[in-house]
Formats: C-alpha cells, structure tokens, sequence
C-alpha cells in the first residue's frame, strides 16, 4: 500500500494548529434523482447503515430500492431546498463557521473548523486533509449526533479511520462519541423552545422526536434508544412538563422489520382521538434542519396529524446555527481538555515558532 505523505499549505503559519471536524450525514447534491440515486447508493451501501448480509442486501438495494426510491425522495428534497441548497449542508457550514468565531475568541492557539459529510461533498477525507495541511496536528473530531448509534456515529469513526489509515504521519485524534446528556446541549434545546412558545404561546403537547433504528440494533447492544430516553427526560425536567405533557416517538422507519416505537406518525395519528388537538413537534436527536425534519414532520407528520382531527401544529426547528448551540458546541470542544489549557496551549504555539 502506497501511503499519503500531506504536505503543509505553504499560506499557513508555522504555529501548531488545532484542527476541529465537524461531521454531518450528507445530501444529494441537485433535488433530482440522478442526485438523489447517487446519495442514496453512497448512504445505503454502508454495512454500518444497513447491517444486512452484503450478498442479501446489495442486490435489492440495487436491483429494486435505486431504480424507484430516487424519484420519489428527490420531490421531497424540492419542498425543502432553498436558494442556498441543501439545508443540511448549508446549515451544517453556518454552525462551523459560527463554531470557528467563537473558538477564536476563547482559544489562545490557532485553530481551524471544518465540515466533512459522510455521503456527499464536502467529504470527510476532504476535510481531514484540509485540517492537516493547514497545519492541525491535534484533531478533535466531533460527529454531529448528539446521541450515539453505530448507524450514524459508529460510520464517522469508521471512515475517520479509514482515512487516517492511508496516511504516513498520523496527527493526535480524539473523538466526541455522543453529547446526549450534556448540561449545555439540554439548555440550548429548553432555551430554543421556550422562545417558540413565547412567541407562539405555551399551549398543547409535546412530542419529541427522534430518528428510529431497527430494533434488533438496540438488542444487540446499540445505546440510542437508552440516550434519546435520556435526552427527552432531562429536557422534559428542564421545561418543567408533567409525565402527560409530552411523548417520545421515533420516526423515518425503512423496510419492513420492526423499529423503534412508538413510531411517531401513529402517535400523531393517534393524538386527536384522545383529546390532544394542539401539538408542539422538537427533533432533540437532529443537529441541524433537514429533509427528515423540514420535510417529513413539518409537511408530511402535520397532515397526519391534521386529518386525524388535529387543529393546530407546530414544529420547532432544529439548533442549527444559533448562537446558543454554537456556544454550546464550543463548551463541549473546551472541556475535552485541548482547548481549553490555554497558557499550555500558548507556549506549545509560541515555542513552535521559536528559532
């Protein structure tokens, strides 16, 4: 095997650098389903994604989920694509470059941010590279799922190191594996929807919804199900709600085998009949917007809900790139202990600049 030997960017300055990736899923690059299909076939053939036998699965995903399931998801991703693009990518840059200014201001030692996806550009071998030829030899990588799945945060750290395997000289890592019960990620999620209800007023249920996985993933020893449980009982203590004011569903099943529940479009189905006609919807386990959220609970999830008998629905969008969860995000990189030593930090800066 032949291994990549980066070589610095000569605009760079010769101080040692902090790199800081940030890692989202990805997204097609057009609302179209070339795009789409090109998306779909990168995320689905993940053996971390899908954890069926590849001779069983690579053919059906192949010969039946391809050729059909573009069409459809690309007219989902029209009804949420902006001027902007993709509002997974477009708001995942937001955070970073809100992310890089804060940092700047309560770190001593150069530092740099950037976004990798793991389906689509910009790509996470992509950013790695960036981060070292910018002169980042400690690299905190930091997958933006707030609660662990071997699905979403196992694959980052599965191409991280993929990656990293085909380079000569290594840099330091350390990686953030799940941030679900984090004091300033629950105040960042309380803050963002108490500013919708002060504005729209403090009525109805809530329920909080998170990404499903099969359930066998959790049987098999996955913590998400016991992390979003977690996330939903802090954030339900911080708001104050009694046990009757707010539900936990899970949502974006595929395929026929049993998922997490309950699943949140027969919660919602469900809501009118026993007397719940207003309902607040909050995606704790969602970074940033997207089609599962923007798409499938805002538009799809409050037909459902509206034909049943529902009156009023509101979601309340992700973090994204407020400044409270970009605060957030740079408490939780300070405190992993490399940012946060600052006059260490200075005089490994200074000392590498020394003659």
């Amino acid at each position: 095997m032949r291994y990549l030997t980066l070589a610095p960017d000569p605009g760079t300055s010769g101080a040692e650098r902090i790199g800081v990736l940030l890692i989202n899923s990805g997204t097609p690059e057009a609302p179209e389903p070339r795009a789409v299909r090109a998306f779909l076939a990168r995320f689905l053939s993940d053996p971390r994604v899908v954890e069926l036998p590849r001779a069983l699965w690579l053919p059906l995903l192949w010969g039946v989920i391809l050729p059909f399931r573009p069409l459809r998801v690309a007219r989902k991703y029209r009804n949420i694509w902006s001027n902007s693009g993709s509002p997974l990518r477009d708001l995942s840059v937001r955070l970073g470059s809100q992310l890089d200014s804060m940092l700047a201001q309560r770190v001593l030692a150069p530092l740099t941010v950037e976004v990798g996806m793991l389906y689509s550009a910009p790509d996470l071998p992509h950013a790695l590279r960036k981060l070292y030829t910018s002169g980042a030899r400690r690299i905190l990588v930091v997958p933006l799922f707030p609660q662990y799945c071997g699905a979403t945060t196992g694959a980052a750290f599965d191409q991280v190191s993929a990656e990293l395997r085909r380079w000569r000289a290594l840099p330091e890592l350390h990686f953030v594996s799940d941030y679900h019960d984090h004091p300033g990620y629950i105040e960042a999620l309380r803050a963002s929807i108490t500013e919708h209800w002060d504005k729209h007023g403090r009525r109805g249920h809530l329920l909080m919804s998170f990404h499903g996985i099969p359930e066998h993933y959790v049987k098999n020893g996955d913590p998400y199900y016991a992390q979003c449980q977690t996330t939903a009982r802090l954030l339900a203590d911080e708001l104050m709600l009694r046990e009757s004011e707010w539900i936990v569903g899970f949502q974006s099943r595929f395929g026929p085998k049993d998922w997490l529940r309950p699943y949140t479009s027969a919660v919602l189905k469900a809501m009118p009949g026993r007397g719940i006609r207003d309902v607040n919807v909050v995606c704790p386990g969602f970074a940033v917007d997207c089609l599962e959220t923007l798409e499938e609970i805002a538009i799809e999830n409050r037909e459902i809900f509206m034909r049943a008998g529902g009156e009023r629905y509101d979601y309340i969008p992700s973090l994204n790139a407020r400044a409270d969860h970009a605060r957030f995000m740079s408490e939780l990189i300070t405190q992993q202990g490399w940012t946060g030593e600052r006059s260490t930090l200075l005089a490994k800066a200074t000392d590498s600049t020394s003659p």
